[in-house]
């Protein structure tokens, strides 16, 4: 968790240098001061709604426990063993199998399961997935998953914005060299920030902490297979809004290749399956 904490503290900062450098090259003092607030800002943003900025990317919506009981209750049942905040409950209407959790502490958390996962799922196997979910949020992964996310989204519009205004006022044949070169920087900036900024290792971590709240390592293991097929039968597309906030997914929502594999943060999952049949006590 502390490691968490330095991580974020760290790639804002970082964020925060890149702009006030940029501010100076385009505009010396007045650039400088517009890139404070404009850092300030983005800072602000990224910390306090990079959750709403995660569920807005897949289009998730607010569900209680009369429209899904179930789900209600698997996740009261898993946040009262753990002795945590219960987190708020979305739905995205995505049909590709998938989950994520976000927000920055775990009373400002939202656990989001996609329609796919919840038709394809068992309730064994969605205890898995929902205790991996509040394991990134009890472990603290979320802050810096979360923060990472908001502020490649941001840096990533910041490159379609170059794209317009990149341009002199007589340019009218295109955004001019100075808006293209900015949009052939900023997205593999945008990744590579959540790439340096997030561990493949939170995966495992998360999985041995989901085996250990429901006592069943092979009911995550079950539907981390699922899920896998799920995603390679109907990928996401690799827009922006999605590839920015693909890191936080349980499984890579994508096909593993172009735009979505400079994103990916996760380790395959025939590793992750199987680290979790050996703490069931199989032997291959």
């Amino acid at each position: 968790m502390h490691n968490n904490g330095l991580r974020t503290a760290v790639l804002m900062g970082a964020l925060s240098a890149l702009i006030l450098l940029v501010g100076s090259w385009l505009g010396g003092g007045p650039g400088v001061q517009v890139a404070v607030l404009v850092a300030l800002g983005t800072n602000a943003v990224a910390y306090f709604f990079s959750d709403r900025i995660a569920l807005s990317a897949m289009r998730a919506r607010p569900v209680g426990e009369v429209e899904e009981p179930v789900l209600y209750r698997i996740v009261r049942e898993l946040s009262t063993d753990a002795r945590q905040p219960m987190p708020r409950l979305y739905l995205s209407p995505t049909p590709q199998p998938n989950a994520f959790a976000t927000g920055r502490n775990p009373r400002n958390a939202s656990v989001c399961l996609t329609y796919g996962a919840m038709r394809l799922l068992n309730e064994r196997e969605l205890r898995g997935v929902i205790a991996h979910e509040l394991s990134h949020v009890y472990n603290r992964d979320i802050l810096i998953s979360s923060i990472a996310a908001a502020l490649a989204t941001i840096i990533t519009y910041c490159s379609y914005l170059a794209v317009f205004f990149g341009g002199s006022a007589d340019d009218e044949d295109g955004p001019g060299f100075v808006g293209a070169l900015l949009m052939m920087i900023l997205g593999p900036v945008a990744a590579g920030m959540i790439q340096m900024a997030i561990s493949r290792s939170r995966e495992f971590q998360a999985d041995e902490s989901a085996a250990l709240l429901t006592g069943d390592p092979l009911g995550l293991a079950s539907a981390l297979r699922k899920i896998e097929l799920g995603a390679r039968d109907l990928p996401l597309p690799e827009e922006s809004r999605l590839t920015s906030a693909s890191h936080l997914m349980i499984a890579n929502p994508f096909r593993g290749a172009g735009v979505g594999r400079l994103f990916s943060t996760h380790p395959s999952t025939a590793a992750r399956v199987a680290r979790l049949e050996r703490m069931a006590g199989y032997r291959r």
